[in-house]
């Protein structure tokens, strides 16, 4: 069997989601491919801990990536991402705490960053002025204006920047996609994305004390505002807390409204109003709500986004996904599959009409890892030093993101905003246009370009 065969089937084997489990380690290494020096491709990870080592982990599969620095400000995730490392590839990688000083490694090509979202800006715009490209985790940013300096960014210095939405390099995701493209559909109305994630618990009330060891605590806060050190906080947790992230809207919400956006062409919304809260662990940790529903206007059709914790049974009986509601037909994709659901019309005699035939659902390949797909995406066109060879760049990072943020500032709002695109701002609303903007703390710096 070929080597990238048996990656693709072996990974797939372990979830068949098209984010498979991550190898053994041992099987990575023995299936490295030995080249020259001059065809390797220094990579570097900031931020190790979570899916900035998931995404390392399927760069180590791309032929000629080698990972040559590791930077995280949690010693003990650093220490133990370096033995991996050096168990895959046989080398130790260089270990650093502040990322700066990673950026002046002359033998970095690349960098993932894998941080939490209030400090992708910053990383991702020192890295390109530093001449590396850049593969940054979803969502690219934790503001609007945020998202625009990074797209500014990329272009200015023209490097290749890929954003961890790697649905957009599933096979299936695309064959639906040209479905809706084909017109089968009739008029498509409305457009539903969703995520229910009945896995995720109440985040435990915790008392605030003293980071653990080995934390550089300062630097993870970076440019947020300054807090005293609380468990829940840091590492995964961070993702419910506004300082940091801006929960599932935008942790699940950018994949999902990503695929929605680019199969009907759109880009941003007339309006956005959103509902919801705390409604399931309403005195948990946590502070982003764990369930919300937000519906968006654009010039043909409207998008309603929902999410919910604590639950599992969606839409059409999926945890998450998206649904193409037509006149024809609906088309419902995620993360196993796709399937068309025709409309249907009955005749005096009982005869029923179909306008278009149903199509079970056509699962996805169990081999597929698009993950993986996404890393050697990113890497063929690092070598090739064009951008427009991805599959999801800044700027279709920056839509998904974008749209994401709007939907919760509608939340915070408590009201309709309405959005003029010529001017990149929300029509007549002072509250929600100072929503739009960083404010960074700790003497960090919004990064101009």
């Amino acid at each position: 069997m070929k080597r990238r065969e048996f990656i693709r089937q072996t990974s797939g084997a372990a979830a068949g989601l098209g984010l498979a489990g991550i190898l053994p380690l041992e099987m990575i290494a023995a299936q490295r491919k030995r080249i020259s020096p001059n065809d390797k491709l220094g990579l570097a990870v900031i931020g190790c801990n979570g899916m900035g080592w998931t995404n390392m982990s399927r760069h180590f599969q791309v032929d000629g990536v080698e990972c040559v620095a590791l930077c995280d400000v949690d010693q003990s995730v650093l220490d133990r991402r370096a033995a991996e490392t050096e168990k895959i590839q046989g080398k130790k990688p260089k270990l650093y705490g502040d990322y700066r000083k990673l950026l002046d490694n002359k033998d970095v090509d690349a960098v993932i960053i894998g941080t939490p979202d209030h400090w992708h800006c910053l990383i991702m715009v020192d890295a390109v002025k530093a001449g590396k490209h850049v593969y940054v985790e979803k969502p690219i940013a934790n503001t609007i204006e945020e998202c625009r300096i990074m797209v500014d960014a990329a272009k200015k210095y023209n490097k290749v920047v890929q954003v961890g939405q790697w649905q957009r390099s599933g096979g299936h995701y695309g064959k639906a996609i040209d479905y809706v493209h084909s017109g089968k559909l009739g008029n498509i109305r409305l457009v539903k994305v969703w995520a229910y994630q009945g896995w995720m618990k109440p985040v435990p009330v915790v008392p605030d004390g003293p980071p653990p060891e080995g934390v550089d605590y300062d630097m993870w806060l970076g440019p947020a505002p300054k807090r005293p050190f609380n468990p829940n906080r840091f590492h995964f947790n961070f993702r419910w807390f506004w300082d940091y992230a801006g929960g599932l809207m935008t942790d699940w919400g950018v994949h999902e409204i990503d695929i929605a956006l680019f199969a009907m062409n759109a880009r941003a919304p007339k309006s956005v109003m959103a509902s919801g809260g705390k409604l399931a662990y309403p005195d948990d940790a946590s502070e982003t709500p764990d369930t919300l529903q937000a519906v968006y206007e654009y010039e043909h059709f409207n998008m309603l986004w929902e999410h919910a914790v604590g639950i599992d049974n969606g839409n059409y009986g999926r945890t998450e996904g998206i649904a193409f509601i037509g006149n024809h037909a609906t088309l419902v994709v995620n993360r196993q599959g796709w399937e068309i659901i025709p409309e249907t019309e009955r005749e005096e005699d009982g005869t029923r009409l179909y306008e278009v035939e149903a199509m079970p659902r056509q699962d996805i390949d169990r081999g597929a890892d698009y993950l993986y797909g996404h890393a050697q995406n990113f890497v063929d066109a690092v070598r090739a030093n064009d951008p427009g060879m991805l599959h999801c760049g800044i700027e279709s990072g920056s839509i998904a993101a974008i749209n994401a943020q709007m939907g919760n500032i509608a939340y915070k709002t408590g009201r309709k905003v309405y959005w003029d695109e010529n001017k990149g701002m929300f029509r007549d609303d002072k509250q929600a246009n100072q929503l739009i903007y960083a404010d960074y703390h700790n003497g960090w710096k919004l990064p101009k370009v």
